[in-house]
């Protein structure tokens, strides 16, 4: 990649940390939404009320700067709602026009919440929108600067007249409420997000535009061949995937290899694969089906995305190392016994999870050496 994309990459990547602190279990998704937005694509988040959704999607725009848009569909959700009214003065020239300040033609990061709900009208004006950047409605063609919309909802549509929507979401992420053991950092973590103050954006829309650039102009044709397979291993399992998703799948790839800092994909891209796929129960399937092409998959901007998705070591350790090494560095100031004993009660808490994913002799180098580090920390050298 360029210096420019590569410069880009870092500053996002600080970006998405500063994003998805204090989101426990949560970031997956703001990476999720970062991907979609440098693939060009779209995200569906399915999941209860109450679960983080919406925060996610404020935190990446408030942290890439870009002009945000949300709003809740109704049955009763008229058009005037999400594009903007009529221009009363056009009109009484005789020119139909949509005034489209501050609505989401002139977004650049979207949240739609309920989209199902939406009508008939708005859904197909959505169409338009979503698929070719472009508004359209009456005498009204707007190009719009939307980089990534996310739509979110209870559960997946059952009305099949919805399913021609709901697949121009490439990406799909399943949520659900936080289990009872994460209920302490869930706490804290929204306290201290009470209580912050508004930064700075890290990264700019203008970094995300470099990636895309770096991205489109990637040649994937070295793992298509992988990618092929993978499909035709997908279907052949009974997991649906329409031509128009088989194709956009290099799309995500090769946004992981520009995230990652690489020229080109690699079969370690190859996770993002599981990302397309429908529903939860077909995507735990690829999981499974794919096991073995996914253990190399890995990548330092989307490390907790790529484990999730994958499932595989590679990931894992990469993550985890992740993790040490923030906590590690981290450190307390001195004399502050409470917060000093909560830092080596996390720190343990990485070292006992490294434990339960490797085995001795298959722990990779730099992990093991990190793991030797927390040790000293927790123990205080004693053996």
């Amino acid at each position: 990649m360029s210096s420019t994309a590569t410069e880009a990459a870092g500053r996002v990547r600080r970006a998405v940390a500063d994003a998805a602190a204090g989101l426990v279990e949560r970031e997956a998704l703001v990476e999720m939404v970062l991907l979609a937005a440098v693939a060009q694509e779209h995200l569906l988040v399915i999941g209860p009320p109450g679960t983080a959704k919406s925060e996610a999607v404020r935190r990446v725009s408030r942290a890439l700067g870009g002009r945000y848009f949300e709003y809740l569909l109704g049955r009763f959700t008229e058009p005037s709602e999400i594009f903007g009214p009529v221009d009363l003065r056009r009109l009484r020239e005789g020119v139909v026009e949509t005034a489209t300040a501050g609505m989401l033609p002139e977004a650049e990061v979207a949240f739609l919440d309920e989209v199902f709900q939406g009508s008939t009208a708005i859904l197909n004006t959505l169409l338009g929108l979503l698929n070719e950047r472009q508004f359209v409605r009456g005498h009204t063609r707007v190009a719009c600067p939307l980089r990534v919309c996310v739509g979110a909802s209870n559960a997946l549509p059952e009305d099949p007249s919805l399913a021609a929507f709901a697949d121009r979401f490439l990406l799909r992420a399943y949520v659900a409420s936080l289990p009872d053991p994460r209920l302490d950092e869930l706490l804290a973590g929204g306290w201290e997000a009470g209580r912050r103050t508004a930064a700075p954006p890290a990264a700019s829309l203008s970094d995300v535009d470099a990636l895309v650039e770096a991205s489109r102009s990637m040649d994937p044709s070295a793992v298509r061949g992988r990618l092929a397979d993978a499909i035709r291993a997908l279907r052949g399992a009974g997991v649906a995937l329409s031509d128009r998703r088989a194709v956009k799948m290099q799309r995500l790839m090769t946004a992981a290899a520009a995230l990652a800092g690489r020229s080109a994909p690699t079969t370690a891209d190859l996770w993002t694969v599981v990302l397309a796929v429908p529903t939860p129960d077909e995507q735990a399937t690829a999981r499974e089906v794919l096991r073995e092409m996914l253990a190399d998959s890995g990548n330092p901007a989307l490390a907790t995305l790529a484990e999730e998705a994958s499932a595989g070591p590679t990931a894992r350790a990469a993550r985890l190392a992740h993790v040490a090494t923030a906590l590690l560095g981290s450190r307390p100031a001195a004399g502050d016994e409470t917060e000093s004993r909560s830092w080596r009660l996390r720190l343990e808490g990485v070292a006992r999870e490294v434990d339960a994913s490797f085995l001795p002799d298959k722990l990779p180098p730099d992990l093991r050496a990190l793991r030797e580090r927390i040790i000293v920390e927790v123990t205080g050298g004693r053996a």
